[in-house]
């Protein structure tokens, strides 16, 4: 008798565990396949809480990476300018906007901005993020404890990898970007 409580016990305590990974857990859908990623809600909870605000909204769907360098990182997440779909769409202006939430006090960390790291754009002011964010291609230890890291390719990355580049000799600026499809918790 006890061997099956603890069978049962043992099995509860999977389902509650995966259910709680889960929860920090989203998919980033795009043209090339589908990005896992782990969210860092202990770390920056209050950037895990605005990025799934926007992203479970369907805000981010259709956004473009209106920056990327080779090399370096991709940038997206203007809901305002960004999105592909909405009338306020400017190319041109696209990286200058966020959304119409307050924006963030900085949650500076010691995780690393390596391969595979997502973290908060902001302007020269460190309390400045909002929507914004970009994933790291490459190592880039100069932005550390500067940027706030909330999250990380788990699986994936080879599609990031993919997304188009932007020009060398204009800060990254992309013609024609690849966008999100969608951005969604699991």
């Amino acid at each position: 008798m006890n061997k099956f409580f603890l069978k049962i016990l043992v099995f509860l305590l999977f389902i509650i565990n995966q259910s709680i990974a889960e929860e920090h857990v989203m998919i980033l859908k795009l043209k090339d396949g589908d990005v896992k990623i782990e969210l860092f809600s202990d770390i920056a909870p209050n950037h895990v809480k605005r990025i799934k605000e926007l992203a479970d909204s369907g805000k981010y769907n259709n956004v473009v990476f209106h920056r990327v360098i080779d090399g370096f990182m991709a940038q997206t997440g203007d809901v305002k300018f960004g999105n592909s779909k909405s009338n306020d769409f400017d190319l041109k202006r696209a990286g200058m906007g966020g959304s119409n939430l307050p924006d963030l006090n900085q949650e500076f960390n010691n995780l690393p901005h390596e391969r595979g790291t997502l973290s908060m754009a902001r302007s020269s002011d460190p309390n400045s993020a909002n929507s914004q964010f970009f994933i790291c291609f490459k190592p880039a230890p100069f932005l550390d404890r500067q940027y706030t890291v909330f999250g990380k390719v788990i699986e994936g990355m080879e599609f990031v990898d993919k997304i188009k580049r932007g020009d060398e000799n204009n800060n990254g600026a992309v013609t024609e970007p690849d966008k999100i499809i969608s951005f969604k918790s699991l």
